[in-house]
């Protein structure tokens, strides 16, 4: 079983036997919580959601109704389209980002996120970034009484972690810190 066909398997019962052979690189986020089971089963409610829907990509307007309410309303309000705006110059956006501080960007990836930005990590048709995603889920449990943690499986380090990132906060986890 690899990865990406593992992950529903893995948000529903944690990494199996199998799993320990497949040797991938794993990167733990570290969170704090009044509750940290909680937080650990919302993000696994909301992206059990996602995972489920990977081979039938519900257009926008239907994710609402799919992902818990509690996520929707934590997300930030949708921006209205712009009248008159042009198609998305890609290369502009690129060269505002490489032009931010490590602190700027880190900043720029903080919630809350927008639904549709935090989707469009997920979308696996043409227009979406889904195809290449850079973590996929492997575990997660509770350390403390106001600790946790979330395990996912990355292409390498540094990985695109905003997406993970806003997921654990708009679950109610804090404090985040990246590491083994």
């Amino acid at each position: 079983m690899d990865i990406e066909t593992g992950e529903l398997q893995r948000l529903r019962t944690g990494p199996g036997p199998d799993h320990d052979q497949q040797r991938p690189f794993l990167v733990r986020v570290r969170f704090a919580s009044e509750d940290p089971a909680r937080v650990v089963e919302n993000v696994r409610e909301v992206l059990t959601c996602v995972v489920t829907q990977r081979g039938d990509w519900p257009a926008f307007e239907r994710w609402p109704r799919l992902l818990p309410a509690w996520f929707v309303q934590r997300c930030a309000p949708e921006h209205p389209e712009p009248e008159a705006a042009g198609p998305f110059d890609a290369a502009a956006w690129l060269r505002r980002w490489g032009a931010m501080t490590r602190q700027q960007k880190a900043a720029a990836c903080r919630g809350p996120w927008m639904l549709s930005d935090w989707l469009h990590c997920f979308d696996p048709t043409e227009d979406g970034a889904g195809e290449d995603r850079s973590w996929w889920w492997w575990d997660a449990g509770v350390d403390e009484a106001h600790g946790g943690w979330v395990q996912v499986v990355t292409t390498g380090w540094p990985f695109g972690s905003g997406s993970l990132s806003w997921l654990i906060e708009a679950g109610g986890g804090t404090h985040l810190v990246y590491g083994p």
